[in-house]
C-alpha cells in the first residue's frame, strides 16, 4: 500500500493491518455522553488516508499518527462544550485563523464571492462560541517577505564550492517532511529558511495576539483552517519559538473540508460577520496574493529579486509549461542571457525529477515553488473532494475562477505587517525577528533547532 503521490517501491507506511487497502488512522470515539456530544454529534468521524498525505513510510510515527488522528471535528467541539459548562474565569480563548487556499473552496461551494463567503464562515464558526476568526494571509505576507530577502541573500553568497542555491520552497508541509525524513541532504541545505505561513501564524496568535489581549499563551485554543491534511502534522512540530519548547502554536488543524460538513449538518441560526484582524478591528475586504494555487511566493520572490539584482521591473509573468501542467518555468532575460530560471513543480512526480536533477548536479534553476499536491494548495485533498475521494474538477474549476477574480496585493504594502516587523520584533533585521520568522531544517535522525541557522 502506497500513498498515490508516491512511485517509490519501499514505501509502505501501514497506519492499521497490512491487509487493508485503504488503511486509515481512525479518530477515538467520543463519549456516550450527552454532555460531551455536542451539537454536531452526528459528525463522521474524521479518517486521514495515506492517499491524502504526502507524508508516509518513514515520515510518520505511531505516536504522530494517534496524535493526527486526535486533530479533528471532535476535539473542537469538545473545547466549545467545555467552555459552555465552566466559568467564564476558566474559559478557552478560542481563535481559528483561515489559509487564504480554503476561502474560495468556501465560496466556490456556496456561490458566493471570497469576501462573502469569509463573512458567512465567520459568523457560523462565532456561532458555534468561536471569538475570534483571522486571515491567515497576514502570516504568508511575512513568509514571503522573508524567502525574497533569503533568495536575494542566497544569490550573492552562490558559488560552484559553496552552492546555495537553487533555492527550494518550504511552506507546503508534505514536502518539507518528506525532504527531511526521507530525502535529507543534499536536499535540505536548499530549503529555504523562512517558517511556513501556518507557523508564522501560530506566534502572531499564541504570541502578539496573547500579550495584546493580555492573555496568556496557554488559555488560547487555536485553529488553523487549511486545504490539506499534511497541516495537521505540521502542527505537531511547530513550536512557538518566544514560549518554552515544545509550546505549539497551533493546537488544532480542521481541513476546508470537515468545516464545510459541519456547516451542512448545521440547523443554527447564522448570521454574516467581518473577520477579526490582530489588531482589534475588523476586516471588510479579502485581497489574495499572486499565484493561481498558492501563496504567490514564486511570482512575488521572481519580481523581487528581478528589481533587487538587476533593477528590472517585472509585470504579469509568462509561464512555460514543460513536462506536464505542473512543471512551469518563468525566466529573465536580457540580451539574450537568461538572468534568472524560476520554475513551480507540483505533485510527487515532479518533485521527484527536481530532486534527481538536483542530485546529479544537473540543475538550471535559481529557485524552485515546490508543492506536495497536483494542482497546488487549492487542490489539497482537505477541500473539492468528491464522495469517493476523486478531486472535483467542476468545483476546483470554479474555485480557481473566484480566485483569481478577487482583489490582489503585494506583502510590501502591508502596513500592519511593517506595523508588526516594528512592535512585535524590533524590526525587520533583529535578531527577534531572525528567530521568530526563521528555523532549521533537519536531515533523517537529526533534530533542527532555530538557533542552528548561520546569518
Amino acid at each position: 500500500m502506497k500513498c498515490e503521490h508516491c512511485t517509490r517501491k519501499e514505501c509502505s507506511k501501514k497506519t492499521k493491518t497490512d491487509d487493508q487497502e485503504n488503511a486509515s488512522v481512525e479518530v477515538p470515539s467520543a463519549p456516550e455522553s450527552g454532555e460531551e456530544k455536542g451539537e454536531f454529534h452526528k459528525l463522521a468521524d474524521a479518517k486521514i488516508f495515506l492517499s491524502d498525505c504526502l507524508a508516509c513510510d518513514s515520515c510518520v510515527s505511531a505516536e504522530e499518527g494517534v496524535q493526527v488522528a486526535q486533530q479533528n471535528a471532535k476535539d473542537f467541539l469538545r473545547v466549545l462544550n467545555l467552555n459552555k459548562k465552566c466559568d467564564a474565569s476558566e474559559h478557552r480563548v478560542l481563535a481559528v485563523s483561515v489559509c487564504p487556499q480554503s476561502l474560495p473552496y468556501f465560496a466556490a461551494k456556496f456561490s458566493l464571492s471570497v469576501t462573502d463567503a469569509s463573512r458567512r464562515l465567520c459568523g457560523f464558526l462565532k456561532s458555534l462560541g468561536v471569538h475570534y476568526v483571522f486571515d491567515a494571509t497576514i502570516a504568508a505576507d511575512f513568509s514571503i517577505l522573508e524567502s525574497q530577502k533569503e533568495f536575494v541573500r542566497r544569490f550573492h553568497q552562490h558559488s560552484e564550492e559553496e552552492p546555495a542555491l537553487p533555492m527550494l520552497t518550504s511552506a507546503c508541509p508534505g514536502w518539507v517532511r518528506y525532504a527531511e525524513r526521507v530525502l535529507g541532504h543534499p536536499v535540505t541545505p536548499h530549503l529555504c529558511t523562512a517558517r511556513s505561513p501556518q507557523q508564522i501564524m501560530g506566534s502572531l496568535v499564541k504570541d502578539y495576539f496573547a500579550r495584546r489581549q493580555d492573555l496568556s499563551a496557554d488559555r488560547i485554543f487555536h485553529v488553523i483552517v487549511a486545504p490539506c491534511y499534511d497541516r495537521k502534522l505540521e502542527a505537531l512540530q511547530e513550536d512557538v519559538p518566544t514560549a518554552s519548547p515544545g509550546f505549539r502554536g497551533t493546537d488544532c488543524v480542521l481541513t476546508s473540508g470537515e468545516i464545510a460538513q459541519m456547516m451542512e449538518q448545521s440547523d443554527l441560526s447564522v448570521r454574516d460577520a467581518a473577520l477579526d484582524t490582530l489588531f482589534g478591528d475588523v476586516r471588510e475586504e479579502v485581497r489574495r496574493h499572486d499565484g493561481a494555487s498558492s501563496d504567490g511566493c514564486l511570482a512575488h520572490i521572481f519580481r523581487h529579486a528581478a528589481k533587487e539584482l538587476f533593477d528590472e521591473d517585472v509585470g504579469e509573468l509568462t509561464y512555460r509549461a514543460l513536462r506536464n501542467r505542473d512543471f512551469q518555468e518563468v525566466t529573465l532575460e536580457k540580451s539574450g542571457k537568461v538572468l534568472l530560471r524560476f520554475a513551480a513543480a507540483y505533485g510527487f512526480r515532479n518533485i521527484q525529477n527536481v530532486v534527481l536533477k538536483l542530485k546529479r548536479g544537473r540543475f538550471p534553476y535559481h529557485f524552485v515553488e515546490v508543492l506536495a499536491c497536483a494542482g497546488g494548495c487549492l487542490n489539497g485533498r482537505g477541500q473539492a473532494q468528491t464522495e469517493d475521494g476523486r478531486a472535483d474538477r467542476a468545483l476546483l474549476q470554479r474555485m480557481r475562477g473566484v480566485h483569481a477574480a478577487g482583489p490582489g496585493r503585494t506583502p510590501e504594502t502591508s502596513a500592519h505587517v511593517q506595523d508588526l516587523y516594528r512592535e512585535w520584533l524590533d524590526g525587520a533585521d533583529a535578531p527577534r525577528a531572525r528567530g521568530t520568522l526563521h528555523t532549521a531544517h533537519q536531515g533523517p535522525g537529526r533534530p533542527a533547532d532555530g538557533r542552528d541557522i548561520k546569518w
